[in-house]
């Protein structure tokens, strides 16, 4: 087992009920573990495809030519084997070696997180955590409605948390509202209670209700947790409030406008350009969430990145009228980057 071998650089707590503040400086590489919640650059962390072959084989060659573009576009930090990379139609096997291509394709360049919380119980959940952390991982990500059933209360959520994290400690983890297998929201309290424990460096939200969202900026304010809302709808709002970034499907059309975002939110002279790229992120919204992540590829494709327009769980393609939206909104995004001065 190598899962320790950061330990000589990183300093973690092994118990629950120690305090964040003993963290230190454990990250010697870029790192989502920022010195405050509230402060700091923004970054556009992209939920990560994953690039097919005709065979529906893992890409590796697309896969290197999207992170490069990730990164020529803005890109300052990675979220790999997510739902956007269809995690849950790859083996542990694929799942390792998408996130291994990954690490070293980026050559600690960027801070990557990759969801681990695969298994029927906590056992299992943990040792494939550190089999996902051995990849070279800055954290490993576990998804909330892995530890207790749609039915089941905070406190038996809270319960599994905790024994999850003595089982993986001292590997750093962050959290993600993953709407499958079902959507569980951590409340502002729980959410507070696991950054107590010094583990979490990065969270993935998805309560898409601004005042919930405020709530959970508020109660990590001050702490190492970088928080990134999924909701595009939310971009101005949550960066305002003080979301680290944004880590969004949108991403996966036009990083560049959310590295812009990132930059600019609070730029006093382009309030008006920021509140009007607003308006149209959430108008665009809709047309790319049809026939995700399909829409996506044939999208980048569009410009220039040749992927094979597939998936292991979009079987049916796009429609003509999809493909028509999508090439419209080609034309309005180099609009937006002609407006906004993007190269």
């Amino acid at each position: 087992m190598r899962y320790d071998r950061h330990q000589s650089r990183r300093t973690f707590i092994s118990t629950l009920i120690a305090g964040a503040s003993t963290m230190g400086t454990f990250l010697s590489s870029p790192s989502f573990a920022s010195t405050s919640s509230s402060g700091g650059e923004r970054k556009f962390v992209p939920v990560m495809l994953t690039p097919f072959t005709d065979k529906l084989e893992i890409d590796f060659d697309g896969l290197s030519r999207l992170i490069d573009f990730y990164i020529a576009h803005g890109a300052k930090g990675f979220f790999a084997n997510c739902a956007s990379s269809e995690m849950y139609a790859l083996t542990n096997d694929e799942r390792l070696a998408l996130v291994s291509h990954v690490v070293q394709r980026i050559g600690g360049r960027y801070p990557i997180v990759a969801t681990g919380s695969f298994g029927d119980t906590i056992e299992e959940k943990a040792d494939f955590t550190k089999r996902m952390y051995d990849t070279g991982v800055d954290a490993v990500v576990f998804i909330t409605s892995h530890f207790a059933a749609r039915e089941e209360s905070d406190d038996v959520l809270k319960s599994n948390f905790e024994k999850y994290l003595h089982a993986t400690a001292p590997i750093p983890l962050g959290t993600y509202e993953c709407p499958s297998p079902y959507k569980r929201l951590l409340s502002p309290e729980l959410l507070q209670q696991l950054v107590a424990t010094g583990r979490l460096i990065y969270h993935k939200d998805t309560a898409l209700d601004q005042e919930k969202v405020g709530a959970k900026l508020e109660a990590i304010r001050g702490s190492r947790l970088e928080f990134y809302d999924a909701h595009t709808p939310n971009t101005l709002y949550s960066l305002r409030k003080g979301a680290r970034g944004m880590s969004c499907i949108a991403g996966n059309f036009y990083p560049e406008i959310f590295a812009w975002m990132c930059r600019h939110f609070s730029d006093e002279g382009r309030v008006q350009d920021a509140e009007w790229l607003q308006t149209e992120l959430t108008r665009a919204d809709r047309i790319i969430s049809g026939g995700y992540s399909l829409s996506a590829k044939y999208f980048l494709n569009k410009r220039g990145l040749r992927l094979t327009i597939n998936s292991r769980t979009k079987r049916m393609p796009l429609t003509s009228e999809q493909c028509a939206a999508l090439d419209q909104l080609a034309v309005d995004v180099s609009g937006w980057s002609e407006r906004l001065g993007i190269g």
